[in-house]
C-alpha cells in the first residue's frame, strides 16, 4: 500500500494560511466578476472597482472576515503542535511538492512569511550544511580544493539532481574529482533577488570550506544558470573573492534570452484582460511568481524589473550582463520534438 507524503506541522499551518489566501482571493475574483455583469454594459470603466454595493456587498466582505478568523485560528493551533510533534526528515517526494509550489507561488510565500517558503541553504544528502567551519569539515570528510556548486531550475530542489539511482553531483565527484555542493532555493523570487544572496552564500562557503578553494564550477540547470549568471554579476560589483577561483560555469538548458513558454502566458493575460466579463480572470494570471515572470526575457539585475509593472506588456529591457572574462563557459540544451525535416 502507497504511504502518504511525511507532513510536518508548519507544512499543515503553511497549507492552512494559504488555503485562507486562496478563499480570500476567490471571493475577490467571484465579487469582481458579479461587479461586472450587474454593471455592465453602459457602465464607465472607472467605476468598476471590483467590488459590489449593498447586500451583496456584505455578503462577500462577511465572507473574508469569517475566512481570516477561521485561517487564523487553525495556523495558531497548528503552531502550537509544532514542538510537539517535531520535524519529518526530508525525503524526494515532499521536497518536490513544497518546491513545486515555491517556484509558482515563492515570492507570495516569502512575502507573507509562510512556513512553506524555502530559505537558500547549502545541502548535502537533503541535509543543510553546518555553517562554521569544525562542523561543516566534519560533515564534508571528502572536501577537496575543487568545488562545483549544482544549481537547480525552477520549481525544482537539490535532490532533483537525483533520478533513478544516478546523482549527477556524486557522477562529478568520481569521474572529475570533484566535491559536490547543493544549492536549495526559492526558485519564485527574483533571479537578481536570489542572484545577490547567492553571491553573499558563495562568500561564506568558501570562506568556511575545509581547505583552500583552488576551483569553483557553477553548474546550473534551467533558470539555476540564471542565478548563476546574476551571481557572478554581483560578486564581482561587490568586490567577493570566490569569483577569483571561478573556473567553469555549466549552463543545462538555461533560456539566457527569455523563456518562450513564459511569454506564451504573458499573452494569455493580455487578451483576458482585454475582454470585459473575462477580466477578472486575467487576475489568474498574474498568481505566478516574480521568477516565472523574470523568465520572460532572462531578467538578471534588479534594474530589468525594479519600477515595472511586470505583468504589463512590454519589450525586453534587460541590461547586458556579459559572460565573465577569463572563464570557461559551457551550454547544454536539448528538445523533445522532432527535428525539422523530419531527420
Amino acid at each position: 500500500m502507497a504511504r502518504g507524503l511525511p507532513i510536518r506541522p508548519s507544512d499543515l499551518q503553511g497549507a492552512a494560511r494559504l488555503a485562507t489566501d486562496a478563499t480570500a482571493g476567490l471571493t475577490d475574483l467571484v465579487e469582481a466578476l458579479h461587479e461586472r455583469i450587474a454593471r455592465l454594459p453602459g457602465a464607465a470603466p472607472a467605476t468598476l472597482d471590483g467590488r459590489t454595493g449593498g447586500i451583496t456587498g456584505l455578503v462577500y466582505k462577511t465572507i473574508r472576515g469569517v475566512t481570516r478568523v477561521v485561517g487564523g485560528s487553525i495556523g495558531a493551533l497548528l503552531g502550537q503542535l509544532e514542538p510537539a510533534l517535531g520535524a519529518a526528515r526530508p525525503v524526494p517526494q515532499r521536497e518536490a511538492l513544497i518546491a513545486a509550489l515555491n517556484g509558482v507561488l515563492g515570492d507570495y510565500l516569502a512575502a507573507t512569511g509562510n512556513p512553506l517558503a524555502t530559505p537558500m541553504v547549502w545541502r548535502r544528502h537533503g541535509q543543510a550544511l553546518a555553517t562554521d567551519s569544525a562542523a561543516r569539515a566534519a560533515a564534508l570528510p571528502d572536501a577537496g580544493a575543487d568545488v562545483v556548486v549544482l544549481i537547480h531550475g525552477l520549481c525544482m530542489s537539490d535532490l532533483q539532481w537525483q533520478r533513478e539511482g544516478h546523482d549527477h553531483g556524486a557522477a562529478l565527484a568520481r569521474d572529475l574529482g570533484l566535491t559536490p555542493v547543493y544549492l536549495l532555493y526559492n526558485s519564485g523570487l527574483h533571479i537578481s533577488i536570489n542572484g545577490r544572496a547567492l553571491a553573499q552564500q558563495l562568500e561564506q562557503l568558501l570562506a568556511a570550506w575545509p581547505q583552500p578553494v583552488r576551483r569553483l564550477v557553477l553548474l546550473g540547470h534551467s533558470m539555476g544558470g540564471l542565478l548563476a549568471r546574476s551571481a557572478v554579476h554581483h560578486g564581482l560589483l561587490g568586490g567577493h573573492r570566490w569569483p577569483q577561483v571561478l573556473g567553469d560555469m555549466v549552463f543545462l538548458g538555461t533560456p539566457h534570452h527569455g523563456a518562450p513558454l513564459e511569454r506564451a502566458g504573458h499573452w494569455v493575460d493580455i487578451v483576458l484582460g482585454a475582454t470585459p466579463y473575462a477580466a477578472p480572470f486575467a487576475r489568474l494570471g498574474k498568481v505566478r511568481s516574480a521568477g516565472i515572470t523574470d523568465l520572460r526575457h532572462g531578467n538578471l539585475l534588479d534594474e530589468d524589473w525594479v519600477g515595472r509593472d511586470r505583468f504589463a506588456r512590454g519589450a525586453d529591457r534587460r541590461q547586458p550582463v556579459p559572460l565573465p572574462a577569463g572563464v570557461r563557459c559551457y551550454a547544454a540544451a536539448a528538445s523533445l520534438g522532432q527535428p525539422a525535416g523530419g531527420v
